[in-house]
C-alpha cells in the first residue's frame, strides 16, 4: 500500500509540474508585447513611411497581445538614438528601424539592452538581437521600366532620387534594364535630393527635368507625392515607388510599386512573442508579397499592360532574372559574368549605373 501511495504521489507532483511548464510557456506568449516603430517622415506622407504604417495596423490588429507605438519625424542621427532609449523605457521589447540611416544609432541602443530585439530596414547588422529586413522594389521597377520604355516619345526619362545608395542604385538600373528591353535608345536622367523628403527641392528637379525635354519623370523619395503632382500639373506622364498615388495624378499616372510590409511585421512580432525570433536578415521581393506592381494609368494602353503585367509575373516567378551577366555597367566594365546572377551581397554593394543612366555618382 505505502509503495502505491508513493506512485500516486509521484504521478501527482509530474503532473503539478507539467502544469506549471505549461503555464509558463503559456505566459510567455500571452505576455503583452509592446512593439515601437520609429519613422524618419510622417506615417500620413503617402509613401514610405505610410506604408509602414498600414503594416502597424495590420499587425495591431491580427496578432493578440500587440501594443504598438509610432514616433514620426525622427532624424538620421543622435536623436534616433534618444528616441529608442525612451521607447526601452517605456516598455518596448521590439523596435523597428525603419530608416536606411538608424543603424548605427540601433546598435548602439541594442548593444545597452541585449534583452530588446531591434528589427533594421536595409542594412544588416552582427549583433545577435538586430535582425534586417527590407523588400527588392527593384523587381516590379523592371516591369515599370518596360511600361515606361514603350510610352516615351521622346526616349528621355526623368529620375528624382534621394541618395546614392546601394538600396536605390539598384532601382534606377533595373527601371532603366526594362525600358531599354523594350526600347534600346531610353535615357534615364537622374538628379539626386540628397535628402528623403525635401519638397521644395524635389519640385525644382522634377520642373527642371521637364524643362530638359523628359516626357516622363518618376521618384524614389519617400514621398512620390510632390513629383506626381508637379508631373500632373506640366502634363508629363509620372510613376512612383514606395505606395499607389494615381489617384493624385489621374490624367498623366503611369505605374509604380508599392511595399506591402503586412505579414513581414506579423512574423518577425509572433516570432518574437513565441521566443522563436533569430538575427535573420529578410531579403524579400513580389514572391513574398512584400512589395508589388500599382495600377496603371488610362493612358497606358492595354496591350502593354499586359506586357508589363506579365514582365512582373515572370520576375515574381524567377523566370526572369533581371540582374543577370553578361552585364557592363555604363563605363563597359563587366559587373556579372555570363549566366553570373547578382546575390544579395553584391546588390548591398552596387554602386555603379548602367548603360543608358545619365546621372553623377559619388567617388569611392
Amino acid at each position: 500500500m505505502g509503495r502505491i501511495q508513493r506512485q500516486f504521489t509521484g504521478l501527482f507532483l509530474l503532473i503539478g509540474l507539467a502544469m506549471t511548464v505549461g503555464g509558463q510557456c503559456a505566459e510567455r506568449t500571452d505576455k503583452l508585447l509592446k512593439v515601437a516603430f520609429v519613422m524618419v517622415g510622417p506615417q500620413s506622407d503617402y509613401g514610405y513611411n505610410y506604408t509602414h504604417k498600414l503594416g502597424r495596423l495590420y499587425l495591431q490588429s491580427h496578432l493578440p497581445n500587440i501594443q504598438t507605438t509610432v514616433v514620426e519625424n525622427i532624424p538620421e542621427s543622435a536623436e534616433a538614438e534618444r528616441v529608442m532609449e525612451k521607447l526601452v523605457a517605456q516598455g518596448n521589447r521590439l523596435i523597428f528601424s525603419t530608416s536606411y540611416g538608424y543603424l548605427e544609432p540601433a546598435e548602439r541602443v541594442a548593444k545597452r539592452h541585449p534583452d530588446v530585439t531591434i528589427m533594421q530596414t536595409w542594412r544588416p547588422s552582427q549583433l545577435k538581437n538586430v535582425g534586417c529586413y527590407a523588400a527588392y522594389q527593384y523587381e516590379p521597377l523592371y516591369a515599370v521600366g518596360v511600361a515606361a520604355g514603350k510610352m516615351t516619345r521622346k526616349n528621355s526619362i526623368g529620375f528624382v532620387c534621394a541618395h546614392p545608395v546601394a538600396v536605390l542604385l539598384q532601382d534606377i538600373n533595373a527601371f532603366t534594364l526594362g525600358a531599354r528591353s523594350v526600347n534600346p535608345k531610353v535615357k534615364v536622367h537622374v538628379v539626386w535630393t540628397n535628402s528623403w523628403s525635401d519638397p521644395p527641392t524635389e519640385a525644382e528637379a522634377t520642373k527642371g527635368l521637364i524643362d530638359s525635354g523628359v516626357d516622363i519623370v518618376g521618384c524614389i523619395l519617400d514621398s512620390p507625392l510632390t513629383v506626381a503632382k508637379a508631373a500632373e500639373r506640366n502634363h508629363v506622364m509620372v510613376f512612383g515607388t514606395q505606395a499607389d498615388v494615381h489617384k493624385f495624378a489621374p490624367n498623366y499616372w503611369l505605374s509604380g510599386t508599392a511595399f506591402n510590409w503586412n505579414t513581414t511585421y506579423l512574423k518577425i512580432a509572433k516570432s518574437v512573442q513565441e521566443r522563436t525570433w533569430k538575427p535573420d536578415t529578410h531579403w524579400l521581393g513580389m514572391k513574398d508579397g512584400a512589395v508589388e506592381l500599382c495600377s496603371f494609368g488610362k493612358l497606358v494602353p492595354n496591350d502593354l499592360q499586359k506586357q508589363a503585367t506579365a514582365a512582373a509575373e515572370q520576375v515574381k516567378q524567377g523566370k526572369k532574372i533581371i540582374f543577370l551577366g553578361p552585364l557592363k555597367d555604363r563605363e563597359g566594365r563587366q559587373r556579372l559574368a555570363v549566366g553570373q546572377a547578382a546575390d544579395a551581397k553584391s546588390l548591398s554593394e552596387m554602386d555603379w549605373f548602367v548603360e543608358g543612366v545619365d546621372g553623377t555618382l559619388p567617388k569611392r
